[in-house]
């Protein structure tokens, strides 16, 4: 894009509306896993570890921001930033999108189908399972951004009601909530700790924030307020709705002393549970924004992952940044879309070799200390034109970010090779 064409761009004023790429990828990162996981530590600990699902939070606003940043700044992708600190980076990222890219696609066909097959037994887990796959390789084909924020915001609503409501059901003890947010870590949490402030919505989706802004048609430092408030808003849906599975976890399995499985299955048994408790309606709403949850990640990834993959093979086939083969709906973004959908769909039927498993493990648990680090770099250097380069409270942000994401690599890394 031409410095003229940018400029022209830049006296005009921002449109934007209240759903924007903030609450898409938001949405997209908080997937069943991660509802588990905090689920689990509700279940573990009470609201011992509140305070950790909001310094989660408060960590991918500060990530999000930088990608945002960068890519209003500079006109440039995150990939061609990352390009531009070394082939190393490429020896990375090219691996790791294509490895991760594929366990992925089996575990997000999995999570959907589980919900659905509970709904509606006529099929089986992997048949929904694949349904949900085709299902979101139509949304996201074309790669038209304004349909698919459509159906992520509807998603999300589900989202919300379903886990807002059942917290809500539960008639929370409001004191011991608040007492959850002074930062102490429970005998044995350590691990939870790191899991429930890394883990949440912490994935490669929070690379792809700067080409949903692009999509959006927010591509100048026009509009750097308005990208700022959106990442705002929308973590702090997501922060809501995080604290309120956490409350569910602690007042209806911490207190009754109730375990749950851990994976996807965790959440069926929460809605056994909740079927119990409060009616067998109470079990199949959740099992609805159980399923939304899960569906919003695989729509998300379809498209945002995809969206960074063309723009990977487009920079290192040398391909012009407009061309369209490396843009949403073009050549390389349709072929990860059908990376995503057909080939896991065997790990449905066969089960997922131990390799695969270990270098999904290793190479995912490096991504996050991976962008925090590029972050600094890039958001530091000259780069990034002097006004929009990180400021001291940045730095120091992105700085705890790194370090936090790097002890959770340590140890997400051990549990890889000792699983393997």
């Amino acid at each position: 894009m031409s410095q003229q064409t940018r400029a022209d761009q830049t006296d005009s004023p921002p449109r934007w509306r209240l759903i924007g790429p903030g609450l898409v990828v938001a949405a997209t990162g908080v997937g069943a896993a991660d509802l588990v996981a905090t689920l689990v530590a509700g279940s573990e600990y009470g609201y011992a570890l509140l305070w950790c699902a909001v310094l989660g939070c408060l960590m991918k606003i500060v990530l999000v921001e930088g990608a945002g940043r960068w890519s209003l700044a500079t006109g440039k992708t995150i990939y061609e930033g990352w390009s531009s600190l070394g082939a190393w980076t490429s020896w990375y990222f090219g691996p790791y999108i294509v490895v991760w890219g594929f366990v992925y696609g089996a575990a997000a066909m999995a999570g959907t189908g589980l919900p659905l097959h509970s709904l509606f037994p006529v099929l089986s887990v992997t048949a929904w399972g694949i349904v949900s796959g085709l299902i979101g390789l139509a949304l996201v084909w074309a790669g038209r951004y304004g349909v698919f924020e459509k159906v992520l915001g509807a998603l999300v609503l589900l989202m919300f009601v379903t886990m807002v409501g059942a917290a809500a059901v539960t008639l929370p003890h409001l004191g011991e909530v608040v007492t959850g947010l002074v930062p102490l870590v429970p005998d044995g949490g350590l691990v939870y700790v790191l899991s429930l402030a890394g883990g949440v919505g912490g994935t490669i989706t929070l690379a792809a924030y700067g080409y949903w802004l692009r999509e959006k048609g927010w591509i100048t430092p026009r509009h750097m307020r308005v990208m700022r408030i959106d990442n705002a808003v929308a973590y702090a849906v997501t922060g809501l709705f995080v604290i309120a599975t956490l409350i569910v976890g602690a007042e209806l399995l911490y207190s009754a002393g109730i375990a749950v499985s851990t994976g996807d299955q965790g959440l069926l048994d929460l809605s056994e549970v909740l079927a119990d408790r409060y009616g067998r309606v109470a079990g199949t709403v959740f099992l609805v924004g159980f399923w939304a949850a899960a569906m919003s990640s695989l729509v998300g990834v379809w498209n945002g992952v995809s969206l960074m993959f063309a723009d990977f093979v487009g920079h290192v086939r040398g391909l012009d940044a407009d061309d369209p083969a490396r843009r949403a709906g073009g050549t390389w973004y349709r072929a990860y879309v059908l990376w995503l959908t057909f080939p896991p769909m065997v790990m449905l039927f066969l089960g997922k070799p131990v390799w695969l498993i270990l270098a999904y493990g290793v190479l995912g648990a490096f991504f996050m200390p991976f962008l925090a680090v590029t972050l600094l770099w890039l958001l530091n250097s000259d780069r990034t034109p002097r006004e929009w380069r990180n400021k001291l409270h940045s730095n120091a942000a992105m700085v705890v970010c790194a370090l936090a994401f790097l002890a959770l690599c340590v140890n997400e890394v051990r549990k890889a090779v000792t699983g393997a």
